[in-house]
């Protein structure tokens, strides 16, 4: 259908537009319309609501879970769209569900789940997040130490092979460059899979080197790796020290201190941070508590924690992580905007669909009402509501 969205601004993915509307047919954007211009064979007009926003699509790199669903207890496609559905709430229509270290078993269930959810149309299921679990024993955070491991030659063939299975999906491993060589690294990114650091004690220097050899990404920057010091900058440090990476942020001001977050953005390139959620089951729900791995995690005061008070995912969804990203660190809307949409897509390979509202770009969009809370979405040109 040949649709035509008029009444709200027009944020580009550069910068907002009064006055416009947005032409979409079969899943794309076909025109921004100028004022006043009437584009032909319109099937359907949508007036929006005057001071509304529409804006490109949310992308999450990192989501647990959501609607009830944690990926890691659930490892099936019928999960995958639930977390998915929960977060489309929240202004995401793409996201990566994530599993963290687990079993061989559980990981290959998760693969098979992504697998059959990405060539699912208007899944938002982009692909599919390993957050572990070849990672630092020492800096394990709320995984279970009994899963971590290091890479053998059939974790390396399983997830090598997984890109050439998920036409237009993505596969993105978390891993400590400490505990994976120089051959295995490249081997897997040769494949396709974009490699992040996390979960690591490694030096400045070792993650520098991963750099070097092509890993992409930083996940949830400062968190479950070591602190900065002036003659031991760690893996935050060469974060911050060198423009290449991209840098996950959990913006809930629980995970990282408001004050460091505008640190990290002063210190890196414009483009090189995103916003993610670290998403667990309770987003979208009113639920207290739920099981990781035979253990209990409590939701209290905005955060999900062990009993002892580790962090264990975030209690955020991308909505509010864009609320946050003016009100705590004081960015400009449109900058925040992009560090949920087209950083990200960027990120990830996809920005030459994704992240923007331009003609030929996908029609996922989120409509942004005043405070910047969710009215709906689009995925694919189809409303989704709220």
């Amino acid at each position: 259908m040949r649709e035509l969205l008029t009444g709200a601004r027009i944020f580009t993915g550069e910068t907002i537009l009064d006055g416009r509307s947005l032409l979409i047919q079969d899943g794309r954007i076909l025109d921004i319309v100028a004022p006043g211009r009437t584009p032909p064979d319109v099937e359907r007009t949508v007036a929006l609501e005057a001071g509304d926003l529409l804006a490109p699509g949310f992308l999450d790199i990192q989501v647990n879970g959501g609607g009830g669903v944690l990926f890691n207890e659930q490892p099936t496609a019928e999960a995958t769209l639930a977390i998915a559905a929960a977060h489309r709430r929240f202004g995401t229509t793409g996201l990566l569900p994530t599993i963290i270290t687990d079993t061989p078993d559980c990981h290959r269930a998760a693969a098979e789940a992504a697998v059959t959810a990405v060539a699912q149309p208007g899944s938002g299921v982009l692909g599919i997040h390993f957050e572990g679990p070849f990672i630092s024993p020492q800096r394990v955070g709320a995984h279970d130490p009994r899963f971590v491991r290091a890479p053998d030659e059939g974790d390396l063939d399983f997830i090598g092979g997984l890109p050439a299975r998920m036409p237009g999906g993505r596969v993105l491993l978390t891993l400590a460059p400490e505990c994976v060589d120089d051959a295995a690294l490249s081997r897997l990114m040769a494949a396709g899979v974009i490699l992040s650091v996390g979960h690591t004690m490694a030096s400045a220097e070792r993650v520098v080197d991963a750099f070097d050899l092509g890993v992409r990404g930083v996940t949830h920057l400062y968190n479950a790796m070591p602190g900065i010091a002036n003659r031991q900058p760690g893996p935050a440090g060469a974060a911050l020290g060198d423009g290449r990476p991209w840098c996950g942020l959990i913006a809930d001001g629980h995970h990282v201190h408001p004050l460091m977050m505008r640190a990290a953005l002063a210190a890196r390139p414009r483009g090189r941070m995103m916003l993610v959620t670290d998403a667990m089951p309770p987003t979208g729900t009113d639920a207290d508590r739920f099981e990781l791995n035979g253990r209990t995690i409590y939701r209290r005061d905005g955060r999900l924690v062990l009993a002892d008070g580790t962090l264990a995912g975030a209690d955020l969804d991308m909505a509010t992580a864009v609320r946050n990203a003016g009100t705590l660190i004081g960015l400009p809307l449109e900058e925040s905007l992009r560090m949920a949409s087209l950083y990200p897509a960027e990120f990830l390979g996809m920005a030459s669909e994704r992240g923007r509202i331009a003609p030929g770009w996908r029609a996922d969009l989120v409509l942004l009402r005043p405070d910047l809370t969710v009215r709906g979405t689009w995925v694919e040109g189809e409303w989704r509501g709220a």
